[in-house]
């Protein structure tokens, strides 16, 4: 059986994964079964590195707070601040500890040094400002859209003032009471004051659109494009916190297909300026749908980012599903030889790219099992996937820390 999908193994690099690709994608997304790993960052950096210098792309997107990594880009475009204050202040859940994520901001603020804006690298997250208790206030995403449109639009011409947004605002508390997570019923989200700011939000991103020739000229096309980021992420926020508020059993479904809804608008107006290259984890970049268990509820199903926005691009979006052999510290053992995994750990590679059509073309006749994980935070290979992904990046261990 080893034999049979050599063929389909390549030694990992750049160079390796275009050669799966019918065009170099306008979004390539590279994800990873496992958060917390840096072994896999490390990777995801080297990768970045040589399309940078191979394949002229100059933007990375992870699976962070789009608000928070406008910080991130500050720093790397312009010098603005520090880097410890960055990695501080530019990451959402937890990802600013990463010493490879600091790696990466160091390189990329090294990289831009002395170079042309035309030339200079870019970073953005694409997630919303979201954790798995809660959500943020709009406050911020929404005070600052109105603030742009009021510097640069006749005053006559907006649809409120900014006292009127902090006067539906109220408190941030509320909004972000983790209590709502469980109980429906402490969410704010179908109050009056949020109703009247979805509709006040509407009418702030139809003035945005429809005044970018004037705005672009008046500031700038990045300029515009954050105010556009403002609009999405006050509109996606408003709509996630409504469906908080909801008693109905299909709540939870609703709450995870708007989040990854979120992360598509935010990848395809990033491919606007060029090139990407996305990372973040297997299950929001797949074509397939996603499925997550949680609490008591039943099995969750929704359709991921890459599944949007794969429609929307075609063969101009590549997915490539980072998976592993080991994860020693997690106690996630050698996996079993009639497993996807189990075949590709036979390998003598410790790192490879996998054309993922070929090999499934090649176990088509094969009894693959799925591999179980005892550590919940490990998604493994599905076999039934893999025909739809463009690419298997596959490292055989990750070690202790």
């Amino acid at each position: 059986m080893t034999t049979d999908i050599k063929d389909a193994v390549h030694p990992f690099d750049a160079a390796a994964v275009m050669r799966l690709l019918p065009a170099r994608p306008r979004l390539l997304a590279l994800g990873e079964p496992a958060h917390g790993e840096d072994t896999l960052l490390e990777l995801r950096n080297e990768l970045f590195r040589q399309l940078v210098e191979q394949e002229g792309y100059r933007t990375i997107t992870i699976e962070s707070d789009c608000l928070m990594g406008l910080v991130v880009d500050d720093y790397i475009t312009s010098g603005t601040g520090t880097l410890d204050e960055v990695m501080e202040h530019g990451f959402s859940h937890g990802f600013g500890a990463s010493p490879a994520n600091r790696e990466l901001v160091r390189w990329m603020r090294a990289y831009n040094d002395g170079r042309p804006v035309s030339e200079c690298l870019r970073f953005a997250g694409f997630d919303g400002p979201l954790e798995i208790t809660g959500a943020a206030s709009p406050r911020g995403a929404l005070t600052a859209l109105h603030g742009y449109l009021a510097a640069h639009v006749d005053e006559a011409l907006l649809p409120c003032t900014a006292d009127t947004l902090d006067r539906l605002l109220g408190a941030d508390g509320p909004w972000t009471e983790p209590a709502a997570m469980m109980d429906p019923t402490r969410s704010v989200g179908r109050s009056a004051e949020a109703a009247g700011l979805r509709l006040l939000t509407d009418d702030l991103v139809t003035l945005l659109d429809a005044r970018t020739p004037d705005l672009i000229t008046a500031t700038s096309r990045d300029d515009w494009g954050r105010a556009r980021l403002y609009g999405r992420t006050a509109t996606g926020l408003l709509r996630y916190h409504f469906w908080m508020a909801d008693t109905t059993p299909s709540r939870m479904t609703r709450l995870l297909g708007l989040r990854d809804s979120m992360m598509a608008e935010n990848l395809l107006a990033l491919t606007e300026r060029g090139p990407v290259l996305a990372f973040a984890h297997n299950s929001h970049l797949q074509r397939e749908k996603s499925t997550m268990r949680m609490w008591d509820q039943p099995l969750l199903e929704w359709w991921s980012a890459g599944a949007l926005v794969s429609l929307r691009l075609g063969e101009e979006y590549a997915f490539l599903a980072t998976h592993l052999g080991t994860i020693r510290h997690e106690g996630v053992d050698t996996p079993t030889p009639d497993t996807v995994e189990g075949l590709l750990y036979a390998l003598p590679e410790d790192r490879c790219v996998v054309d993922a059509p070929g090999l499934a073309s090649a176990l088509a006749d094969a009894q693959v099992a799925p591999r179980v994980s005892s550590y919940f935070g490990y998604a493994p290979l599905d076999p039934a996937h893999l025909a739809a992904h463009d690419g298997i990046v596959f490292v055989k261990d990750v070690p202790r820390s």
